[in-house]
């Protein structure tokens, strides 16, 4: 596999192809198990305050080759369970980015300061999740809340933060501006776009709360869209993520101003090989095109 190390935010990872949250997070075991198969990192799946069960099935809808529709409603054991499986993870030998979310600036602090003790090395705050009411996207998408949650999570914590943000916005760089501003050390881009599908056999919306995220191949365009655009913006480093299958689908991410990237979705096809396959294709597009490092790739496609 290749070896391209990387730095986000003041930490070095062993490769820039990351574990996206919400896939393979449930348990200790399962991140670890993603780290021991290549991946640089791997983000856990969005905790909450307390326990949380989610929305009914049915929650995912295939579309082949598109990706798929999901509406999950955040299910997860709540952060004092849920720093075990951090701990086991660590213990395990992996790199672990914790992923949270809340309903006001104070749970994500809470839960920021959880996740520092028990072993996480950065945090991903879920600002983005298209979803669920009062949750994610509906404080991602307010510059003045978003801030507000950064700033209190700044005080909460030492270790980098990242900001997680929406395309479902007419500005992700102003957004990507506020983070920043409000003490974000890094952008992940993007979460999943609102998307729903409806039977025509049923009469009425595949999944039980109607609207849910589209994740896949099909939101790439999108989340390339959004990283160029904050990239022009911000000074941080940025997170691609978006229907990244193959190394040429990060490659893309990296010119577009990603510094490294997420995997998910595809891993439902693909499994654990993936995270080698996007590995080496990066290490090969970076050979043929004559890039000496990671880092001189970053943003190239604005300097043409």
């Amino acid at each position: 596999m290749a070896k391209i190390s990387v730095e986000v935010a003041g930490v070095s990872f062993q490769n820039p192809v990351f574990l996206a949250s919400g896939i393979w997070g449930e348990s200790g075991l399962s991140l670890a198990r993603a780290f021991k198969k290549g991946a640089g990192a791997v983000i856990t799946k969005s905790i909450g305050p307390v326990p949380r069960e989610g929305y009914p099935n049915p929650t995912v809808v295939e579309l082949g080759e598109w990706g798929l529709i999901n509406a999950m409603g955040l299910p997860n054991p709540g952060i004092k369970n849920y720093r075990a499986e951090i701990e086991t993870a660590k213990k395990a030998g992996a790199v672990v980015v914790g992923s949270l979310f809340g309903a006001n600036p104070e749970e994500f602090a809470t839960i920021a300061l959880a996740m520092e003790r028990a072993g996480a090395i950065s945090l991903e705050l879920n600002l983005s999740c298209p979803h669920a009411k009062g949750l994610g996207s509906e404080i991602g998408q307010d510059p003045t809340a978003l801030s507000e949650v950064i700033l209190a999570v700044r005080k909460s914590v030492r270790i980098p933060i990242w900001a997680k943000l929406t395309p479902n916005t007419h500005d992700p760089a102003a957004l990507a501006e506020a983070a920043v501003k409000a003490g974000a050390d890094a952008i992940t881009a993007i979460n999943t776009v609102r998307a729903m599908a409806i039977s025509s056999k049923a009469l009425r919306p595949v999944l039980a709360h109607g609207l849910g995220g589209l994740s896949g191949p099909a939101v790439k365009p999108i989340g390339l869209a959004c990283v160029w655009q904050i990239y022009e913006r911000v000074k941080v480093p940025v997170i691609g993520v978006g229907g990244i299958t193959t190394g040429e689908d990060a490659f893309e991410y990296i010119l577009a101003g990603a510094s490294a990237v997420e995997v998910g979705t595809a891993l439902s096809k693909k499994g654990a090989s993936l995270f080698h396959e996007v590995c080496d294709g990066l290490e090969a597009q970076l050979e043929e095109h004559g890039f000496s490092s990671l880092k001189e790739a970053v943003g190239a496609a604005h300097r043409k």
